[in-house]
């Protein structure tokens, strides 16, 4: 009886993950986090000059690479044991993961479409 008590804001509180499923999580993530990473490292060594369409990739993959790490971080802490906590790191990743793989398609079409030919000026 004293669990129909809990109100349904506490039950949700008192909801929790496997910390076994968690570690899948972090592992996957970290995973992908270290691609994005070496993915811009690559990319920015490049030789070649850079050009505003680049800016715009970079721009999109630094900003979805940022909501990656967050997620890892919070996902990290103890705290996201709790489901509501870590659904919300898992969709600050998925909205990091798309921001990343947009501006890795953008730079694609980009050059493809000869949008690379607007140098910048020093």
């Amino acid at each position: 009886m004293a669990n129909d008590a809990v109100e349904p804001a506490q039950r949700d509180e008192q909801q929790r993950i496997d910390s076994i499923f968690r570690s899948g999580s972090i592992t996957a993530i970290g995973v992908v986090v270290g691609f994005s990473l070496g993915f811009l490292s690559r990319w920015a060594a490049l030789p070649g000059e850079w050009t505003r369409s680049d800016l715009v990739s970079v721009v999109l993959i630094t900003l979805g690479l940022a909501l990656q790490v967050k997620a890892l971080a919070d996902l990290l802490m103890v705290s996201s044991l709790q489901l509501k906590r870590y659904n919300r790191s898992v969709r600050f990743f998925l909205t990091g993961l798309i921001f990343v793989g947009l501006g890795v398609v953008f730079a694609v079409f980009a050059d493809l479409l000869g949008f690379g030919g607007i140098v910048l000026q020093g």
